[in-house]
């Protein structure tokens, strides 16, 4: 799915939350042009962890996680499916409406709408959010405390182009917010509390592509999202020469990571004064691998193919100003470091939706 330049939220280095913040997102995509893609798809995630999936092609919701709630009450997929067709011709109908008022008849053109809600399970307090984007910008924003649409000047009278904007559609998007969508995120919460509040510990590796590239650290496999990765020296947390990916969503609902080290400056006697230094919300220790160069894989030295069980569809990047993956809707200039990809030895996974 691409991704416009809706930021995630980013945990401060060494720093982990105390309190758990659960979320609900919605992530619809509309294409017009010719790609590989489907022209609609839709993913719903909770706390960034793929639960359902539908496009134009496969109308019907699919699950993607064996949940006890989905097992349960099956007709609960059906709710996805009625908003999936229901969604696809909204969007299908505002696309047409943007190019033909931006005059962009011709060409790849891509809408999206994330909306969702987030809970703090300590504080009880709730978020709602709706934001939609428009070949990889920003495009149109709703503030929920003054119901008010806002959009960036240059854009400033699209929103009589989009669906649900106006007062009537505005109070129920609100309503949806505020109300059901707190109330459905905190129902699988409950259901799913042992998935949800798991923990799992990574695989590091330090990969690296030629013996003058960068290494990079990649941890993958971990649970929950709540995590840092950070490189020091001597005992010391160092950011000079370091580049920070974010975090990505596997297939099998654990997550990655990649920090990358410019060694080129670095004595090779002096390697193990360096660590990667992994931090996981849930476990008491840090994970801490030492720099050292027998333990690098390269696709130019030894070959090391990883676990099955973290691979699936590429982490594709940068298509026009946009992402062709589902990752949060994040930019595309935050893809994981360049290292840490060395042809088919690593495989960084994010969702095909």
């Amino acid at each position: 799915m691409y991704c416009p330049s809706f930021p995630l939220p980013s945990w401060g280095v060494g720093v982990l939350p105390d309190s758990m913040k659960h979320s609900l997102k919605f992530l619809l995509t509309e294409t017009s042009g010719e790609t590989n893609f489907p022209e609609f798809e839709g993913t719903a995630t909770v706390d960034n962890i793929e639960i359902g999936h539908c496009d134009n092609i496969n109308v019907k919701a699919k699950p993607k996680q064996d949940w006890e709630m989905v097992r349960q009450h099956p007709t609960h997929i059906d709710w996805y499916t009625h908003n999936c067709v229901k969604t696809q011709h909204i969007l299908k109908a505002n696309l047409n409406d943007l190019k033909q008022h931006l005059n962009q008849t011709e060409g790849l053109h891509v809408l999206q709408r994330m909306n969702g809600c987030e809970w703090d399970d300590e504080s009880n307090k709730v978020t709602g959010f709706i934001q939609y984007g428009y070949d990889g910008e920003d495009l149109l924003t709703l503030d929920l405390q003054t119901k008010t649409w806002i959009t960036p000047k240059a854009q400033a009278d699209v929103k009589k182009y989009l669906g649900e904007t106006d007062k009537r559609g505005t109070d129920l998007m609100k309503a949806f917010l505020v109300s059901e969508c707190p109330d459905l995120l905190q129902t699988y919460v409950r259901s799913e509390k042992s998935f949800l509040q798991r923990t799992e510990r990574p695989s590091v590796s330090f990969l690296q592509k030629t013996p003058s590239s960068p290494v990079c650290c990649h941890a993958t496999g971990f649970y929950p999202d709540r995590a840092d990765l950070f490189w020091r020296k001597d005992g010391e947390e160092i950011h000079e020469g370091v580049e920070k990916g974010q975090i990505l969503p596997n297939h099998d609902g654990t997550f990655q990571m990649s920090s990358e080290l410019n060694v080129s400056l670095i004595r090779h006697e002096d390697w193990r004064r360096y660590d990667c230094v992994f931090q996981l919300s849930g476990l008491t220790e840090d994970i801490v691998s030492t720099l050292d160069k027998t333990q690098i894989q390269t696709n130019w030295g030894k070959i090391v193919n990883f676990s099955p069980k973290h691979q699936g569809g590429t982490f594709l990047y940068g298509v026009g100003m946009f992402s062709t993956s589902m990752c949060g809707f994040s930019p595309a200039s935050s893809h994981p470091p360049n290292s840490c990809f060395i042809g088919s030895l690593v495989t960084l996974n994010c969702p095909l939706v």
